[in-house]
């Protein structure tokens, strides 16, 4: 059987968004010829981390994890310096270093938003001959913020220096990759226009698709703290998921809909609660709302609940079973992909989906058939876009509509299919080495 090194410094019992593809990829890599290896961070260095054992029930037990330390963050706050991969990427290197050196691995995958761990790429590559994988969850050279004028994570001035290293370091990680995977099918052409040379059919489009068998943890589970009660007569809808500036154009349809009908029907939308979970990553008390304000600006902040803390993985799945309906509202950006939209499929409930017309969860979920899917681009089509929310969600009753799923339609996007396609890419990778 062959070896892959999995490089994962999010990690269960850390629930964070982008160890989900390794959490999910862990019961089925042995049965497509993969002995899994994880390299993670310990998770008393990871900041703010939501701790989850529950997590760990999920892949397989005998699943070697090798944790790494560092500099604890209280250590190096206090000079403004809190990066995981600045405390912690130097032992999780050395780490790598032992294992690669002690052992045989065929492949090493990088998936990870902690972009800096792609530069041990080419060092390994040269160092042990080991070629690698890189899972692109977010774009590491991005012109985002420039473009779009917001405030990127960390202030300007981190995020230009981030920004400038991702620059020099990108091209030569992108040529040594013998394998590149991404979850939005934006990506290729994206690193195509940054970098002329690499051809954009390099990059697999592989969504961290979902395992049923969370679902069925998530129905024995209940919150040690509930934030919602659904018994108290109203009709609950709830989004999971981060919130932030890009969103506002969604908020803004979803928000300036339910104004209209509140003139129409104010009985009934008297009865309606919006609730939007774990909305930031900052941990207490320094999270920021990110939703309440566009539902002020748009005069609905009443029947507007915001919780910007994250809530562990199982939670987010209990609110999402219970809802009476669920809402997944995307970015502006076009290559935003966002894997939560799975578990909302999963739940089987009423589903409002308000996503960029170019994004690929709008792309999937309507070629599954499930939710009311509605598409924006222009600013100033905000307003027909939330005509058409209110004419057929709201007034047109689509959250009493109970929610569908194409089985058929969904089967390629389950989380076993999307392990098998990663040990293709992870096959072609480790054949790349024997010619």
């Amino acid at each position: 059987m062959k070896k892959v090194l999995i490089v994962s410094p999010h990690f269960p019992p850390i629930n964070a968004p982008d160890m989900q593809r390794v959490r999910l990829a862990l019961p089925s890599l042995r049965a497509h010829g993969w002995e899994p290896t994880v390299l993670a961070i310990a998770p008393d260095f990871i900041e703010g981390g939501v701790r989850e054992p529950l997590l760990e029930a999920t892949y397989p037990a005998d699943v070697r994890v090798v944790r790494v330390g560092g500099l604890q963050p209280r250590y190096t706050r206090w000079a403004g310096v809190g990066q995981l991969w600045w405390r912690c990427g130097r032992a999780l290197r050395r780490a790598g270093e032992q294992l690669l050196g002690t052992e045989r691995f065929d492949a090493v995958l990088f998936s990870t938003t902690q972009f800096s761990a792609f530069a041990l790429g080419p060092r390994w590559r040269g160092k042990f001959g080991v070629p690698y994988v890189l899972d692109y969850q977010d774009p590491w050279v991005s012109d985002y913020y420039q473009r779009t004028k917001t405030r990127p994570p960390g202030g300007p001035l981190k995020y230009a220096l981030s920004q400038w290293s991702a620059r020099r370091t990108e091209p030569r990680v992108l040529r040594g990759a013998s394998g590149v995977i991404a979850v939005s099918d934006s990506y290729g052409g994206m690193l195509a226009r940054l970098y002329p040379w690499f051809d954009a059919g390099r990059v697999r489009v592989l969504p961290f698709g979902a395992s049923p068998a969370d679902l069925a943890v998530a129905d024995r589970h209940r919150p040690a703290q509930p934030l919602i009660d659904f018994d108290d007569g109203n009709l609950h809808h709830v989004y999971t998921g981060r919130g932030g500036p890009d969103m506002v154009a969604a908020l803004t349809i979803l928000f300036r809909a339910f104004r209209r009908f509140r003139a129409t029907a104010p009985n009934l939308a008297a009865r309606m609660r919006f609730h939007f979970i774990g909305t930031g990553y900052a941990p207490p008390p320094l999270g920021v709302d990110t939703v309440l304000p566009v539902a002020r600006v748009e005069g609905v902040a009443e029947a507007v609940h915001e919780h910007r803390y994250r809530v562990t993985y199982f939670d987010a799945l209990h609110y999402l079973r219970r809802a009476h309906a669920l809402v997944a509202v995307g970015s502006n950006d076009p290559g935003y992909s966002a894997s939560k939209i799975f578990p909302c499929l999963l739940a089987r409930r009423p589903l409002l989906v308000i996503f960029h017309e170019q994004s690929l969860v709008l792309k999937m979920t309507e070629h599954l058939g499930a939710g009311r899917c509605f598409k924006f681009a222009a600013p100033e089509a905000l307003d027909a876009v939330a005509a058409q929310v209110h004419d057929q969600w709201f007034a047109g009753r689509g959250y009493e509509q109970a929610g569908t799923l194409n089985e058929a339609a969904f089967a390629p996007f389950s989380a076993a299919t999307m392990t098998a396609a990663l040990a293709g890419v992870l096959d072609e990778a480790a054949a790349s080495t024997k010619h």
